[in-house]
């Protein structure tokens, strides 16, 4: 992993670079946020807000969507993938929401993974943007950023969130989130990141072993032995 001085000087190019990252989901409440945080599971947050711009003019509380079968549920979120689990997992939030806590949506992060359809990741996702609840969700960039750079050294993302509250401070946690989310989608990606464009790349381990192995490559192919010159008669 990087550095003390060294996560410090990410963090701050992060922050510098990514001053007014936010959710990129659109909710108004903490219940819009809970469904759309469910539904953005395998799908992408363009397609998430699409649905959701169909789906909250007509349901948008517990109470409403709690009263809704599948059939009426369904084609409003069709769009996105595995829609019949997560319509499912929302009907039955809905009601648990609407029984057992007034409709509220509860702010605590290990209450709101007893829900239907609620990790980890999306309790954090509520709570810190929702509630103001400091909390670093890992998800696919996230995870792939932080590891690659050196924030985090883990194999999974239990791990990797347990060592990025250690390597950022508690207020940030949330901020933090969001910079690294926009620095996988804009720079680090999965398949090709822009590595030549990227403001970490002076402390990044993933870039800097890069270059290590480049060139060892190169030096191991101009120490290869030539062919030994034929011998004249």
């Amino acid at each position: 992993m990087l550095t003390k001085a060294q996560k410090t000087e990410a963090l701050a190019i992060l922050h510098a670079t990514y001053p007014n990252a936010k959710p990129a989901l659109d909710f108004t409440s903490p219940f819009e946020l809970l469904v759309a945080t469910i539904l953005s599971a395998q799908s992408t947050d363009v397609m998430v807000n699409k649905c959701t711009q169909e789906l909250f003019p007509v349901a948008n509380t517990p109470e409403q969507i709690a009263a809704m079968t599948e059939e009426e549920l369904f084609p409003y979120i069709k769009r996105c993938g595995f829609f019949n689990t997560k319509g499912r997992h929302i009907l039955e939030t809905a009601r648990i929401l609407v029984a057992q806590y007034g409709g509220k949506v509860p702010a605590s992060i290990e209450t709101l993974q007893t829900l239907p359809g609620v990790g980890r990741k999306t309790a954090n996702v509520v709570a810190s943007n929702a509630f103001g609840i400091p909390a670093i969700a890992v998800d696919t960039h996230v995870f792939r950023v932080s590891n690659r750079i050196g924030l985090a050294a883990a194999k999974n993302v239990e791990k990797t969130e347990e060592q990025l509250q250690k390597a950022i401070p508690r207020e940030d946690w949330t901020a933090a989130h969001h910079w690294l989310i926009y620095h996988g989608r804009q720079v680090c990606d999965a398949r090709k990141p822009k590595c030549e464009i990227c403001p970490l790349s002076h402390i990044c381990l993933y870039y800097q072993d890069g270059k290590k192995a480049a060139a060892k490559k190169s030096a191991a192919s101009t120490t290869k032995k030539k062919p030994a010159a034929s011998k004249t008669k």
